[in-house]
């Protein structure tokens, strides 16, 4: 039977929007890459959510070396694996050998600034199948032309969205289009899905103010108005406030409007949201980090410490 995972995700603790679609003669991971925000509150990431990080990278890596297909969306540092990764995430050089036996369907390379062509071509120099795939249907596999990155024109750039089906299901992962821009909406209900999943606004920043907060939940509902499950998580889950916000829209809509863990049965670990937090219960010695990056300090101390501490989280570790 075909099956949809989400591999990573805000509400399961890194940065990401990581899914594997396992159908009974493929599986298709779709943006295999992951973050943690470098400095947040002035904190560099707590070793727990190091350690998540670890176990996320082995899980996509496991999952690398057996796909039959690879989608890149877009090329920033949470949805790809590249040369300059920092060590909270996916290094180019750790998994270069698992690209060469998948077909690569990306977002093409031609209207990227310079750091991210880069990027681009480092990835198509490792795979012995990439195309650019905009606007191609490939078997049960469908892929959007470009859509703003957030709002329109912006600075970071486009997105592609991908559509599959599963179980006579119409699944779409869109990516990072934060619904701010209405049009995009209506190019994902031209898809017809039944279940989709896409990034939510970033309201921990600054410049979303509360009319942009609130025109994108009316996206959202607009979406949701045609879409039986929509996963919406992402940007919006860096700040607990994206998880009451997730939640009002769901008791607003005749449909579901749920976040990646929610979809996976476990309670939301939004852990770069409660990093202050996750300091003040597990406190972290003030050359930790550099001892770290440099392989001279490891994780293993702080995952006891939150299985004992952290209610539900084993249920993390076990997806």
């Amino acid at each position: 039977m075909d099956e949809l995972k989400i591999l990573a995700a805000e509400s399961l603790g890194v940065r990401s929007l990581c899914c594997l679609v396992e159908k009974e003669n493929k599986k298709i991971l779709i943006d295999p890459g992951f973050a943690l925000g470098y400095t947040r509150h002035g904190l560099h990431p707590h070793p727990i959510q190091a350690a998540v990080v670890e176990i996320i990278r082995k899980k996509i890596t496991a999952e690398l070396k057996e796909v039959s297909d690879l989608v890149f969306s877009h090329f920033h540092g949470d949805h790809i694996p590249f040369k300059k990764a920092n060590v909270y995430q996916l290094n180019l050089k750790n998994v270069r050998q698992y690209l060469k036996n998948p077909r690569v369907w990306s977002k093409s390379i031609e209207d990227e600034s310079h750091k991210f062509k880069e990027r681009a071509w480092d990835l198509r120099l490792n795979c012995n199948y990439f195309t650019a795939a905009e606007g191609l249907s490939v078997e049960d596999m469908i892929f959007s032309q470009t859509v703003p990155h957030g709002e329109k024109d912006s600075s970071l750039g486009n997105v592609m969205m991908t559509k599959i089906k599963i179980n006579n299901l119409n699944f779409v992962h869109a990516s990072d289009i934060q619904f701010f821009y209405t049009p995009t909406i209506e190019k994902i209900m031209e898809l017809s899905p039944d279940i989709a999943i896409a990034s939510g606004p970033p309201i921990y920043l600054s410049h979303v103010d509360n009319k942009m907060a609130q025109e994108a939940a009316a996206n959202i509902l607009y979406l949701s108005s045609q879409v039986n499950t929509l996963i919406v998580d992402h940007h919006l889950l860096r700040s607990e406030a994206g998880l009451f916000y997730l939640r009002e829209l769901n008791e607003k809509s005749q449909n579901k409007i749920i976040s990646a863990a929610d979809f996976m049965g476990i309670p939301p670990f939004l852990l770069e949201a409660r990093r202050e937090e996750l300091y003040d219960r597990f406190p972290v010695p003030a050359e930790w980090h550099q001892k770290y990056e440099a392989g001279l300090a490891d994780t293993s101390s702080y995952l006891i410490r939150a299985r004992k501490g952290l209610a539900h989280f084993e249920e993390l570790l076990s997806l």
